[in-house]
């Protein structure tokens, strides 16, 4: 006996309920979804951190707020004498951190001799010369932490 889609079934009524499941789903506003109001982003932030000049209140927006003064206090005269006359050497720029953390490996020079011979169509003599080239082809560096010393 063959089966045919003309009488209803468990199967197709489930089937009917995912499909218009689906669709109700698809349905939805992003307004009623994700509604904001009229708040801005910079609103929420500085409701939530405390910041926008004390519209902010609880003891969390106040500790906040303290913690922040505490960081942006002006030099005092003992810590600008504490502070070394040469301060290159602490300061970070790109240069010295890629040489920092990433060591170039040893890429050692080859001298090689060439010695005297004929070049070119015309044969035209050229004298022996010695030329220097890097025994690799490109600059490897080391991850930062890896061993650099010759072993």
């Amino acid at each position: 006996m063959r089966r045919t889609w003309t009488k209803p079934t468990a199967a197709r009524g489930a089937l009917f309920a995912l499909l218009l499941a689906l669709l109700t789903g698809c349905a939805t506003h992003k307004e009623e979804l994700l509604s904001h109001g009229d708040r801005t982003m910079r609103d929420v932030w500085d409701q939530e951190t405390g910041g926008g000049g004390g519209r902010a209140n609880g003891p969390a927006a106040r500790q906040l707020l303290d913690a922040r003064q505490v960081l942006r206090r002006p030099l005092t005269e003992v810590d600008r004498q504490a502070m070394p006359a040469e301060n290159t050497a602490y300061t970070r720029t790109a240069q010295n951190e890629i040489y920092r953390q990433f060591h170039r490996l040893p890429n050692p020079d080859l001298v090689m001799y060439v010695f005297p011979h004929l070049a070119g169509t015309d044969p035209v003599p050229v004298p022996g010369y010695s030329t220097v080239f890097p025994l690799y082809q490109r600059i490897q560096y080391a991850m930062p932490g890896e061993r650099v010393e010759d072993y």
